[in-house]
């Protein structure tokens, strides 16, 4: 996070939901710095209709009072996702190294037997082309899947293919409806982490990939999709594209690709959802996966591992695996 920049982030202390502001890995509460009905906020969405002024008092007050407040730090069970029940939308093969490794890992029926320089160079042209003059693929999220920061993944017992793929996620501003990319930026409040994971062996349960992907089979599950730690405001990120998105599994790195690897760029993403469906204030956009999956690497996640994923300037997420238990409410 660049100097004097900071996130929002959502706790429960003990007495409920509260906004806190996290700054140089401090954190302090929204009331210490904000008078007003906006003091009692429970939910990053309930700044986003005073949003610039809001950010202009933090920046206010970090500058001038915060090295003699009163911080905290939260542990990581008070840490609970910074956007409460948004509307989630999700690009799909958004990432053109991810989608070309995908496509030489999984080949399409047609091209089983060929080679992988040869799956690689059509899965390459095919990116380019669609580059040019593709549309986006946008497919809605499930609010059942959302899960804090520092939650536990709880690996779904219809699965033995469960994959990480973490990604940077806008969350907009106000209510967005057919806005075109020229105005895009507008709507953008800031950016947040999300880890879509996904299981690969449901993306088609039914064997038959004729008839699509099946979105809610493969991604739907509670915990499946982490948010947070923060909401940074977009001011403190003036080019997305420069933003690195890093997992490691178990201390070692999987993916570590810039953001600039996008098909289609933030605007595009704004524009074309926004023709679909309507937008609201605090919704999620999650803007695709880079390369570096497990179905990339060979390797799925098991009951034990540790996934840490991190974004530049947007904090970093902590997430351990576990088994589902039979009779788990989860």
């Amino acid at each position: 996070m660049p100097s004097g920049g900071f996130g929002f982030a959502r706790l429960d202390l003990g007495g409920g939901p509260q906004v806190a502001v996290v700054a140089d890995g401090r954190s302090y509460a929204l009331a210490d710095i904000i008078d007003g009905d906006l003091a009692a906020a429970t939910s990053v969405v309930d700044l986003l209709a005073a949003w610039d002024p809001v950010c202009d008092r933090v920046e206010q007050w970090l500058a001038e009072r915060a090295s003699g407040a009163a911080a905290r730090t939260p542990s990581a069970d008070q840490v609970l996702v910074p956007v409460e029940r948004p509307q989630i939308f999700q690009a799909a093969a958004n990432y053109r190294q991810h989608v070309i490794d995908l496509m030489v890992a999984s080949p399409r029926p047609e091209h089983e037997q060929a080679s992988e320089p040869e799956r690689r160079a059509f899965a390459t042209a095919l990116m380019d082309q669609r580059a040019r003059s593709g549309t986006p693929t946008v497919f809605p999220g499930t609010v059942s899947g959302l899960a804090p920061a520092f939650g536990e993944v709880v690996i779904p017992p219809v699965t033995d293919q469960c994959d990480w793929e973490l990604e940077l996620a806008v969350v907009l501003a106000r209510d967005a409806y057919l806005v075109p990319r020229e105005s895009a930026w507008q709507y953008v409040a800031g950016y947040t982490i999300a880890n879509d994971i996904t299981m690969r062996d449901r993306i088609y349960p039914t064997g038959d990939s004729s008839r699509g992907a099946d979105w809610l089979a493969c991604k739907g599950a509670p915990t499946l999709l982490p948010v947070g730690p923060l909401v940074v405001p977009a001011r403190y990120v003036p080019d997305p594209s420069r933003l690195t998105i890093t997992l490691k599994l178990n201390g070692r790195t999987m993916q570590n690709e810039a953001a600039a690897d996008m098909i289609f760029d933030i605007p595009r993403l704004i524009e074309h959802t926004s023709a679909c469906a309507r937008l609201g204030a605090g919704d999620l956009l999650l803007t695709g996966s880079p390369a570096g999956n497990g179905v990339h690497h060979g390797r799925f996640l098991q009951a034990g591992d540790v996934m840490t994923g991190s974004i530049t300037g947007l904090g970093t997420q902590r997430t351990p695996v576990v088994e589902h238990e039979r009779g788990d409410p989860t």
